[in-house]
């Protein structure tokens, strides 16, 4: 057997049963470690996982540059491999982590694209709530973008993790991790609406009692259908700007910063584990501030 695969098998284990990590998060860890233990076993076949150093790493990175593999591919594939490696240091097979001073590929930025408010409010406002599937778009929208949810929390968004006295929601991230966002009152009120308008007519399939938002046979909505019902609304409206069920999360956290919310509360709604993750929406504002500045400074005119 394979020096490597014991151990990335270990890593498997470790990351389904431990960190609870999805099937699809999981694979992708193991594609990135295959792809490592591959290399090794051809260019250094003697060495084992305990007995890699940064030199047999960074021949490894020297290899994805040569092939062109992007930087933020490579990325990706590091963090699988830097994982890989801690959880060696966590099981006493290694006592440091030689990705420690591994060199990350430097990657470019790309600003999101966001609506403004009012791009928000004609995207509401074109949704036609005369219909029963506009009457849950318009909540669930409002609830996109007033909470700055990812699709998949909107869509798997539970009756019984709504606090309407507190005004709040619980939210399952990714990992299964759980946090409290606020939700304000429009959001609760085209809830509120929904619930008895609409969804109270719905024969619900068994197992999803509790999902909020329902399509018309009773089921959970898919995210590809969260955004073909986006993609419609921005044609309805005009907006020319590339624009997703993200937008709106992207939207949320520009709207906040702009009104002078801190920076660690909007990461806490977000769920960001790093605050650097965040930091992308204060470029984004300072877009705006110049164009502002621009605009109405008296010598700019």
């Amino acid at each position: 057997m394979s020096k490597w695969k014991v151990f990335i098998k270990s890593f498997e284990m470790y990351l389904s049963a431990e960190r609870s990590f999805s099937k699809n998060s999981v694979q992708a860890y193991l594609r990135d470690i295959q792809g490592l233990a591959n290399f090794m076993e051809d260019e250094f076949p003697n060495l084992t996982p305990q007995k890699t150093e940064l030199k047999h790493l960074q021949a490894y990175i020297k290899q994805l540059n040569e092939i062109g593999i992007g930087a933020s591919s490579q990325g990706r594939v590091l963090s699988g491999i830097r994982a890989f490696f801690k959880f060696l240091v966590v099981e006493k097979e290694m006592d440091t982590n030689p990705t420690t001073l591994l060199d990350w590929p430097r990657t470019a930025r790309k600003l999101p694209d966001v609506l403004n408010e009012k791009e928000i409010e004609d995207v509401l406002n074109a949704i036609d709530r005369s219909t029963a599937d506009g009457e849950r778009n318009r909540a669930m929208l409002e609830v996109l973008y007033g909470c700055g949810l990812r699709v998949s929390e909107l869509v798997n968004l539970k009756i019984s993790e709504i606090h309407k006295e507190d005004e709040y929601l619980i939210v399952t991230g990714k990992g299964n991790k759980q946090r409290l966002v606020p939700i304000n009152g429009m959001a609760l009120k085209h809830i509120d609406l929904y619930l008895k308008n609409i969804r109270s007519h719905v024969s619900i399939k068994k197992g999803n009692e509790d999902i909020l938002f329902l399509n018309r046979r009773g089921s959970t909505l898919s995210r590809v259908m969260i955004f073909y019902i986006i993609k419609e609304l921005a044609e309805k409206t005009g907006i020319k700007k590339t624009i997703s069920p993200h937008t709106f999360r992207h939207s949320f956290a520009t709207h906040l910063l702009e009104n002078g919310a801190d920076l660690r509360a909007v990461q806490e709604m977000l769920g960001h584990e790093s605050i650097t993750t965040t930091e992308i929406y204060t470029h984004i504002s300072n877009h705006t501030l110049k164009d502002a500045i621009i605009k109405h400074h008296p010598r700019n005119k």
